[in-house]
Formats: structure tokens, sequence, C-alpha cells
């Protein structure tokens, strides 16, 4: 227990964790005017309380002793009861609406971040991770106001009920002192022991995410290989992590709750006994001893203040969660554009993770293959050419002006990207290429892409929804094509864009590469010959380092080059042929 506790003391002291509180603060001035609603319905309806126990013992007074005006008492019971009715419904609605509010401020706030940072995102969190921090976590931060509104609206009723029973009989106090000084400690330790254990249960729910996500992403592989059951085995290894969290929180929930739940009727009965012993003495009457009584319960409201506590402790740790995500800084742009130029890339001192290209020049105009085996930095390459990502150290510049100084709009208008696996945004097939472009510019996309002609016998034609156009991989793949076309306007980027295209249609994409796109640039990383054969210039990658440039007819000479194509043969067994006619068209 000892070791649990300093583990629990270390988590809260986390800088995440002091974000998430800082997060959680943030949540109650984003929950709209709902929070202001909840406080004011909590904290009148918790003065109604305490005005009940005063107004029922006159009550009962006035009709033990016939006192006149017992019936004008009686009425203001009944009417402080419907406040509190009122008050109670009030509290509901505004909670939901809190909650609600501030959950969707969180979402939006999160999308925004995880866009905005691009692949720094992806470098730090999983694809699963990521789905269940901006869901179920936004969500569980988003309940911090109703938590902390409502557990802040239950002081209330106990300095109320300690100043009521200080005016009855201060010696009645004591007992109660006592008693809120045992709560507070038992809510002081449910809190610091239950932030952290709700902090285990979401990691662990993040990675059952992140490898549900894995899964589903390589479903026919799955499939295809009859590992169902090792990948579900896999899927749900951190339940017994994620058990354990959960029976540790309920049992100390559970504990928490049994400790206070005692001490109410423990004061009670101490209360009662003494004020008991006042009444003989005739230092109170029977409504004031009932007063009293009632007192006591309302000043030990804290301990009902479990239930808000146990949800501000989730909300904390998933704060935090969500705060480790918005500390990811978004891309920052500059605000200038570019000058008139035929799109010249060049890298000065180059240098990003697994890859160090020093200084490199990409002629405007000109069509540049980047070749290598796997992971020999191609993508990172293309990458850092359109900045999807920013190098370590150096800079890249797009007709002498650094990337980093363009505005986001000049960017994106000046470069476009393909890939081999595109993702289509937009309503329709339409806005999935033109992203804003007139019609004429889409299509004409379309057409580069040989795309058009399956997309007139779409359903809808153009205007067929993305998500009931029926598109094969080549397909998705040359609608991918299109968008870039028609997106850039300086430099095209094609990182494996045409790797589902059949060889008769990729030679009609570069056919258009090279006499309908010539005032751009043009960066295409190649895995077949024939796309290198087609390229002005080819850059050679190996190990993230520039091993050699020059065409393609001159790098095939070269065993080792050959052998970047030739994936299932090493260079040494492959023979010094002539140049095959694919290599050279």
């Amino acid at each position: 227990m000892e070791a649990e506790e300093v583990n629990t003391s270390n988590a809260l002291e986390t800088p995440d964790s002091r974000a998430g509180d800082r997060l959680v603060a943030a949540t109650v001035r984003r929950g709209g005017p709902w929070p202001a609603v909840l406080a004011v319905a909590a904290v009148t309806g918790a003065v109604c309380e305490l005005v009940l126990p005063f107004a029922t013992g006159l009550t009962i007074d006035g009709f033990v002793t016939a006192a006149p005006g017992r019936t004008t008492w009686l009425a203001v019971c009944a009417a402080l009861v419907t406040g509190i009715v009122v008050c109670e419904a009030a509290a509901v609605w505004a909670r939901g609406a809190t909650g609600a509010h501030a959950s969707a401020w969180l979402r939006r706030t999160l999308v925004r971040s995880i866009l905005g940072a691009g692949d720094a995102m992806r470098s730090r969190f999983a694809e699963g991770d990521l789905v269940t921090r901006a869901g179920l976590n936004a969500e569980e931060a988003g309940r911090a106001p109703e938590s902390l509104v409502g557990g802040l609206a239950l002081t209330v009723p106990t300095v109320g009920g300690l100043v009521a029973l200080t005016l009855i009989d201060p010696l009645l106090t004591i007992a109660l002192v006592a008693g809120i000084a045992l709560v507070l400690l038992v809510l002081r330790a449910f809190m610091r022991a239950g932030t952290a254990i709700a902090a285990g249960y979401q990691d662990a729910q993040g990675r059952i995410a992140t490898a549900l996500i894995d899964a589903l992403n390589g479903v026919r592989t799955i499939a295809a290989a009859g590992t169902e059951q090792r990948e579900t085995a896999r899927v749900l290894a951190p339940l017994p992590a994620l058990r354990a969290c959960g029976m540790d929180l309920w049992r100390v929930t559970a504990g928490a709750g049994a400790k206070a739940g005692v001490l109410v009727p423990v004061v009670e009965v101490a209360v009662l006994a003494a004020g008991g012993l006042r009444m003989a003495a005739g230092e109170l009457t029977v409504g004031e001893l009932y007063a009293a009584a009632r007192y006591a319960v309302l000043g030990l409201a804290l301990s009902t203040v479990l239930g808000y506590a146990g949800g501000l402790a989730r909300a904390r740790s998933a704060a935090g969660r969500v705060a480790s995500v918005l500390a990811v800084p978004p891309v920052r742009h500059g605000d200038r554009t570019l000058p008139p130029g035929p799109g010249t890339v060049e890298f000065h001192g180059v240098a990003a993770p697994g890859l160090d290209v020093g200084d490199l020049v990409i002629d405007g105009g000109s069509t540049t293959a980047v070749v290598g085996r796997s992971g020999a930095g191609k993508s990172l390459l293309a990458a850092l050419a359109g900045r999807l990502t920013d190098p370590e150290r150096g800079t890249v510049t797009l007709d002498g002006v650094p990337l980093t100084d363009l505005s986001r709009a000049e960017l994106r208008h000046a470069v476009g990207f393909a890939f081999a696996r595109p993702v289509l945004m937009g309503g329709t097939v339409s806005e999935a290429i033109g992203l804003g472009a007139d019609d004429s510019t889409t299509r004409a996309a379309a057409r580069a892409a040989c795309a058009d002609e399956f997309i007139r016998r779409l359903p809808r034609g153009y205007a067929t929804p993305v998500a009931e156009a029926p598109l094969s991989g080549g397909e998705r793949q040359r609608v991918g094509l299109a968008r870039a076309f028609a997106q850039a306007h300086r430099l095209l980027v094609l990182d494996d864009a045409t790797s589902s295209l059949d060889t008769v249609t990729e030679r009609r994409v570069s056919e258009a590469l090279a006499t309908g796109t010539a005032a751009r640039t043009r960066l295409i990383v190649a895995h077949r010959p024939g796309t290198a054969a087609r390229a002005d210039d080819v850059i050679w990658l190996e190990d993230g380092r520039v091993r050699a440039r020059g065409t393609h007819r001159e790098l095939w000479a070269d065993p080792a080059y050959r052998a970047v194509f030739q994936r299932h043969s090493p260079p040494a067994e492959t023979p010094r042929t002539a140049v095959p006619e694919e290599a050279v068209t």
C-alpha cells in the first residue's frame, strides 16, 4: 500500500496532470451558460434545504404549542420542498447541457490540433490511442464542469449547517466539525488514488483501441492467414490490466463510500444525544432538536460528494491525456507568397531522422524520380519537399523562398501530393478532386489522371457521393492523382501514387505529366524502372543518403541500382544484361 500511495502521489505531480487541471478549468469556461445555470440551481436548492429544517422546526413547535402562524410555516415548508424539486430538475438539465457543450468544444479543439500538427502527431501517438483520446477521454473530461460545480455546491449546506447548528447551540457544533474533518480526509485519499487508477484504466482502453485499429487495417491478411484467434488475443491483451484498474477503482470507491457513510449516522447520533441532554435541561425545544439533527446531516453533505469526486478524478486523468495531445505544437506558417518561378526545389544542408541529403537541387519544370530500397528515405524526402514535415536541420526552399515562410494557403496552392492509398475528402467525387476548384479544372485533372472515363460510369457521375462510389484500389488512386493535378500549381509530388495502376494506365499518366503539366516540377517516388526511365533525373537513395544521381540509363549500368527494382534478387545475382526496353521507353 505504501508503494501504491507513492506512485499515486507521483502521478498527480506529472506535467500532464497539471496541464489536465488547467484544461478542467478551461472546460468550465467553455461550457456555455450552463455551468452558471447549474451553479445557480445547485446553490438555490442547497439554500432551500438549509432553510427547510428551520421552517420545519418552527412548524413542529407551532403545532405542539398551538401557536398562531403554524399554518403559515407549513405553507413555507411546502414552498421550500417545491423549490428543491424545481432546482433539482434544472440541475439535471444543466448537467447534461454542460457536459455536451464542454465535450463538443474539447473534440473540436482536439481535431484541429491533431490535423494541425500533421506527422508530428502521428509520430507521438498511435491512431487508436488518438481516437480514444478524442472520443471517450474528451467526453469524460467534458463532464468535469458538472462534477466540479456539483461538488462545490455541496459546500453551501456544509457551511450553512455549521452556522445554523452554532446558532442553535455552539456545543453541538463540535461533533459536526470532527465529522467534516474526517470526511475531508477520506475524500482527499480517494481523489489521489482515484485519479491515478482512472489514468491506468484509460491507458488500457487506448491500447485496446490501437490494437483493434491495427487489426482492422490488416483484416484481409488476418483472414487469409487464418490468425483470427491469435489477433483476438493480441487485441484483448490489455483486458487484464483494464480489469485490475476497474477492480481497484471499485475497491477505492467502495471503501471511501463505506467510511463516509458510517460517519453520517455516528455524527447524527452524537448531535441527538447531546441535544437530548440540552432539551432535558430545558435549553432546547423539540423543534430546535429536530432542526439540529437535520443541520448535522446537512453539514455532512460533503459525504455525498463521492460521486462527484469520482467523476472529477476520471475527468482529471482524461483531461491529462487530452492535454498531452494539445501540447503537440501545430505546424507554423509564415505570410510570404511565391515570386514567379519554374518551381525549383532546393535542399540546403537538410537532415531528418533517417535521412541526410545535405545540399540538393531539383530543377524547376523537370521530372525527378526518387528510387531506393524500402526504408531508404524516399517518402521522407518527398514529404520534406512539400513540407508535410520539417527537417531537423537545414532549409527547404521553393523558388528561393523557405517553405516555412510561406502562408498555409500559398503552400497548398503551390504544392500537390498524391499517395499510394489516398483518403478521399468531400461529399462527392467532384469535390474530392477539386476541393473547391471549378468544374473545368476538376474534369481536366480527372482526364489527365485517366479517371474521367470510370467516373462518368458511376451512378451519378461526378456528383456521386464518395461513400457510395464503388471504387477499386486503382480507381481510388487515380482520383487521388486527379486531386493532386488539380491542386498543384508549382510542385507535384507523387509518393508511390501509381503503384496500383496497370502498365498502360501508368504510361498514360506519365505522358500527361510530361505534356500537360510542363510548368510544374514533378517529384516522383518510383518503384518501377519504367517510371524512372521516363524521368529527366533520378535520385538514388541508400540508407538515408544520396548514393548517386543521374539519368536512369546512366545508373542502370550499376548492378546495385538494377537490384533496387528486382526485389527478390540480391545485387550479386543480377546478371549484367542489356538495358531492357521498359527501362528506356
